[in-house]
């Protein structure tokens, strides 16, 4: 064996490691056990969407008219928006698909029917209201803006974003989902944007968390009576 200097000399890196980055090795594994035991499709509100969204069709449409004179059109995608047909030119350009007339603004009343066609049945509104912007812990900080975010009468505290830019339904968050971000956040260690796995942090308690194992296993072969006989046995030979 080692001499008991050397021993309580590991063995103190060893407590103190494990104090340190205890908390963390907690974090990580009860936010393991919570993603391990939900469904993904929960998380994600589904249970909450219709699981197909009406669809309107027309017919007769013109083409977006003069508003496109300047522009290059890189993608045209057909809308519906409270009734009526829009061209979505290049992700970001309503054009009326009847008219011709450029839509600069998405009203509440078109974003709560935007809402309405692909949120559940039943659920009754609490109250909208638009935002120009979100901070880096908001929950819809990845979302087109500006939104509207529509609020439900739930004890999930459910709501609902809808883009105004793009007149698209965007997102679904609920108390399951704020847990989720919470826990993810913890997990990943970025607590900046959630996902970076490459942040300095999450580097420096997985390199810890190694050399406490290692410190760990050096401990054993330092105490272990059975190495030491085996050293003895080595020797004499």
């Amino acid at each position: 064996m080692a001499n008991r200097k050397t021993i309580l000399k590991y063995r103190k890196v060893h407590r103190y490691l494990g104090i340190f980055i205890g908390l963390q090795f907690i974090m990580w594994t009860v936010s393991g056990l919570y993603f391990s035991w939900t469904n993904l499709d929960e998380i994600h509100g589904d249970h909450f969407k219709k699981h197909h969204p009406e669809v309107i069709g027309f017919n007769n449409l013109g083409l977006p008219g003069d508003a496109l004179e300047k522009i290059e059109v890189e993608s045209l995608e057909l809308k519906e928006i409270a009734g009526q047909p829009y061209y979505l030119v290049n992700g970001k350009i309503l054009i009326n698909a009847q008219t011709g007339k450029e839509k600069t603004e998405l009203s509440k009343e078109e974003a709560l029917d935007i809402a309405g066609r692909h949120m559940a049945e039943g659920l009754e509104i609490a109250g909208i209201e638009r935002i120009e912007e979100t901070g880096k812990h908001h929950e819809y900080r990845s979302g087109s803006l500006p939104a509207y975010v529509i609020s439900y009468k739930t004890p999930e505290n459910l709501k609902a974003y809808v883009s105004i830019k793009d007149a698209s339904f965007k997102s679904v968050r609920h108390r399951d989902w704020r847990w989720f971000d919470f826990l993810w956040m913890t997990h990943t260690m970025d607590y900046e944007g959630r996902d970076d796995f490459n942040n300095t942090i999450l580097r420096v308690f997985s390199l810890l968390g190694l050399i406490t194992v290692l410190s760990g296993f050096l401990l054993w072969y330092l105490t272990s009576p059975s190495i030491y006989r085996i050293k003895e046995f080595i020797t004499r030979k």
